[in-house]
């Protein structure tokens, strides 16, 4: 066990030689970038965190201790540190989609939604929980692509996934595997659109020369979520009162209503939108539609469904406080200017590898800075445009900054795997490790050759 984290933690120190965040709204500021010793002793700071978390140090108190030396280093006063802070805790808090979509999914899963959705989905499929699994990444990748926004998908599937067949480590990284490719390359994405809007390139331009990686990314996904169920052996998660077991399927299917919903309202409310011309199935829409309808389908009267509601939004809303104070510490170590350094390493690459040198570049960056992944699109991307990448490398530098966000403490992602699966980020990072390095080895292989 020792030898397995050891070897984790030699690669999360890797990583800490080219990681670093910036607010999207400040994607203009320009950081000088530190010289010679200067520009390694930037990087201690990082490498302490990582260090003290991956010892079970509590995440605030290793933010705390990196934060405070990049404050010696950077010479970053009292009053600027609390300037980041003001507005590192609100960004966080108003993610405003994840919040209520993981509010909605803990009211379904309350009222039974998910468990009877699962009993006839057991009944359908005779025990090959291989297929759900694969199943489930499909609903991942689809959400994910439709919404541009991977951790408000994750926050409905994944207490869906727990509840079939448990915290699966293989589901779990092939689900982050699928939306790092999508919400890098979806035409509704954030990030798709400052790649076009950084490189003049039009989204839809874009988008289409993606769709074929994405799509084989997305494949690799769900081969892999398929594979760790059958390896595993799993088998469907019983409950323990089994008072589903005598319903009938019209029973069921009644009470699998509010799921259904959900999932179509998260999965193609985007797309409903835009041939409708108006947002017609909008979070406002679908949070009252879904509570109404665990009213009317299941046990839950609705004054219980609206407070189950509000209950299910305490444990996220708790997380992404964290995450804020967090991620303040890891915007000081930025103001340092390290990042800047080290984002320009690609300009320097012999030119058969600047492209690889790029996405690893993009990779690494959002290991420990990946809460905003179009934040760090604005530092890599505009370095690619000076190269004179075409619109399909600097798509391979999106996806490898999305693959590398997919090992990040500070991810919205990740902590809706964490919170969906119940269990501790810093598993999901470990589990997540080997999958995601191979999956950023084959886009390495792909971007040299493309």
């Amino acid at each position: 066990m020792f030898k397995k984290n050891s070897l984790i933690l030699k690669v999360m120190f890797s990583m800490l030689f080219v990681s670093g965040i910036t607010f999207a709204e400040e994607a203009e500021k320009v950081i000088q970038k530190p010289e010679g010793f200067m520009a390694v002793l930037t990087v201690i700071p990082l490498i302490i965190i990582i260090f003290m978390l991956y010892k079970k140090f509590d995440m605030l108190v290793a933010g705390f201790v990196g934060g405070a030396l990049a404050m010696v280093i950077g010479k970053i006063s009292l009053g600027e540190a609390n300037g980041i802070l003001l507005k590192s805790i609100p960004a966080m808090l108003t993610i405003t989609v994840p919040i209520i979509n993981s509010a909605l999914a803990m009211a379904v899963f309350k009222s039974g939604g998910y468990t009877s959705a699962l009993s006839l989905v057991k009944r359908g499929i005779k025990g090959k929980v291989e297929y759900l699994a694969a199943f489930i990444v499909i609903l991942q990748a689809a959400a994910t692509y439709m919404s541009g926004i991977g951790g408000g998908s994750a926050m409905v599937i994944a207490p869906l996934a727990f509840a079939a067949v448990g915290a699966i480590p293989e589901l779990i990284a092939a689900m982050s595997i699928a939306a790092a490719v999508c919400f890098t390359t979806s035409p509704a994405s954030l990030e798709s659109s400052i790649v076009s809007k950084l490189s003049n390139i039009p989204v839809a331009e874009y988008v289409s020369m993606m769709k074929i990686f994405a799509l084989v990314f997305t494949i690799l996904a769900i081969a892999l979520g398929y594979y760790g169920a059958r390896k595993r052996k799993v088998i469907f998660k019983e409950d323990h009162e089994d008072e589903f077991s005598s319903k009938s399927n019209k029973e069921l299917f009644i009470m699998t209503i509010p799921t259904i919903f959900l999932l179509f309202a998260v999965i193609f409310g985007p797309f409903v939108n835009q041939i409708a011309g108006m947002p017609l199935i909008s979070p406002l829409v679908y949070s009252i539609v879904t509570i109404i309808l665990i009213a009317l389908c299941t046990k839950l009267s609705l004054g219980e469904s609206s407070n189950s509601m509000v209950e299910g939004s305490n444990y996220i809303l708790v997380r992404l406080f964290s995450v804020g104070i967090f991620l303040t510490f890891i915007n000081i170590i930025g103001e340092t200017g390290a990042f800047a350094a080290i984002v320009s390493v690609a300009e320097i690459a012999p030119k058969s590898l600047v492209v690889p040198v790029a996405v690893l570049a993009g990779f690494l960056v959002g290991v420990p800075a990946g809460a905003y992944v179009g934040s760090i699109l604005t530092l890599v991307i505009p370095i690619a445009v000076s190269l004179g990448f075409s619109p399909v490398e600097l798509g391979f530098v999106a996806i490898g900054v999305g693959l590398g966000s997919q090992m990040s403490f500070v991810n919205i992602t990740m902590q809706a795997l964490s919170s969906g699966f119940r269990i501790p980020i810093i598993d999901v990072v470990k589990g997540n490790s080997k999958w995601i390095l191979g999956c950023l080895g084959i886009l390495l292989v792909i971007s040299y050759f493309v």
